[in-house]
């Protein structure tokens, strides 16, 4: 037997997420301000449209059946994202199984994700969240499409062009926090007793971490404005991947102070300070406007403002 869409009171899929959650019909039925009854017969006409039991009667309340089970996370993410569009000044991280999108790098991702999900785990949000891959630092174009709902990162062409624009620009950005960027290489290596001078810097042989695959970055700017650069040897667009090679050769990388620890590299790494002058890192959450009173959105950036703290 096959679904009906057409013809399906979508007021049963309420009723189907109520006794989900509360694993009981009397419960269920007190959270909908329903009788028992009038539950079970909606669960009755659900499991006549569904063609199969999603739920078994056991000895204090219901049990899901795996079709069930199946079923919730969809039915659930659906619900909420009709509250939002209907009430979307309505929104209970407690209930609302929203998903919510940030496109970061890894190494920010390393830094912030653990203090996310003891926000999530502490205050009972159901909201789900999804980390996408940053690839460039111009997110402009995946916020604009929607692809994302957040970009966290270090922009600073994109918030210098959002600051000139004013409210003209359809982007907002707050700032989380400031870092700098330190020299990494492995525990052993043969620069680490030493100084490193600015010649012992551009003499070794280096990993570049680039989300687009360019073969430069801001060190190499920064290198060209003395007349100088560095032998690269290889490009990856992951810190992670780049703590790993460096771990297990002699290759020299530049990291987000920090992003060792956080990443698990303590140990293997050592950093020191860069010969040569690189602006701060400044790690800012972007947003588009639409999303700027969205309820949903503003609890996301204020979970990113405490898993700094």
């Amino acid at each position: 037997m096959s679904l009906n869409f057409r013809t399906l009171d979508l007021n049963l899929l309420r009723v189907f997420d109520a006794v989900m959650a509360e694993g009981s019909l009397t419960r269920a039925a007190a959270a909908l301000a329903m009788t028992q009854p009038a539950v079970s017969h909606a669960l009755r006409r659900l499991r006549e449209a569904v063609g199969e039991d999603l739920f078994v009667r056991v000895a204090h309340g219901v049990r899901p059946t795996p079709r069930a089970v199946l079923l919730w996370p969809q039915v659930r993410a659906a619900l909420g994202t009709l509250r939002q569009a209907l009430a979307p000044g309505d929104f209970d991280p407690r209930r609302d199984a929203v998903q919510l999108r940030i496109a970061m790098a890894d190494a920010t991702a390393a830094m912030l994700a653990p203090g996310l999900v003891r926000g999530i785990d502490s205050g009972g949000a159901l909201v789900n969240l999804r980390v996408l891959p940053l690839v460039t630092r111009d997110p402009r174009g995946l916020l604009d499409a929607g692809d994302a709902d957040l970009a966290v990162g270090f922009f600073p062409e994109v918030i210098a062009a959002i600051v000139s624009q004013g409210q003209q620009n359809h982007l907002r950005h707050a700032r989380l926090y400031e870092t700098r960027y330190v020299c990494a290489m492995r525990r052993g290596h043969p620069l680490e007793k030493q100084a490193l001078t600015l010649d012992a810097f551009c003499d070794a042989h280096h990993l570049l971490v680039s989300f687009s695959g360019q073969p430069h970055g801001f060190t190499d700017e920064a290198l060209a404005g003395l007349g100088r650069q560095r032998r690269i040897v290889l490009t990856v667009n992951q810190f992670f991947t780049a703590g790993r090679v460096v771990v297990r050769s002699d290759l020299l990388t530049v990291l987000p102070e920090g992003f060792a620890e956080a990443a698990g590299f303590g140990h293997e790494l050592v950093t020191r300070e860069l010969p040569l002058v690189l602006a701060p890192v400044q790690v800012e959450m972007l947003w588009h406007l639409r999303h700027d009173a969205d309820p949903a959105h503003r609890w996301l950036r204020d979970q990113l403002r405490a898993a700094v703290t």
